[in-house]
């Protein structure tokens, strides 16, 4: 009699919901690279040695700043949508 052996289908784990957030953010020269923050979140700043790596590195940052604030159960500040239509640039991100 042969025995077959049933494989068990992994546990998927629930997928969280993604929050889209948008913010303002500046990127500015300093000396030899560019310096990037996003002002509604406190200390969450960037760096890089052209505009454009200076934009994603400050992406990944907000990314960043806001998984540790919602893993740690803190408000995630959110910009007011008038000063998102009057900002300069924005950046998008899902958490």
């Amino acid at each position: 009699m042969k025995q077959t052996l049933q494989r068990k289908r992994p546990r998927q784990k629930p997928t969280a919901t993604l929050v889209p957030y948008i913010y303002r953010v500046t990127v500015e020269p300093d000396e030899n690279r560019f310096h990037a923050e996003a002002p509604a979140l406190p200390g969450c700043y960037s760096w890089g040695y052209t505009y454009e790596e200076a934009l994603r590195n400050i992406k990944e940052a907000i990314e960043l700043w806001l998984e540790v604030k919602k893993e740690s159960g803190e408000p995630i500040p959110t910009e007011k949508p008038a000063a998102i239509r009057n900002a300069a640039l924005t950046v998008g991100v899902l958490v």
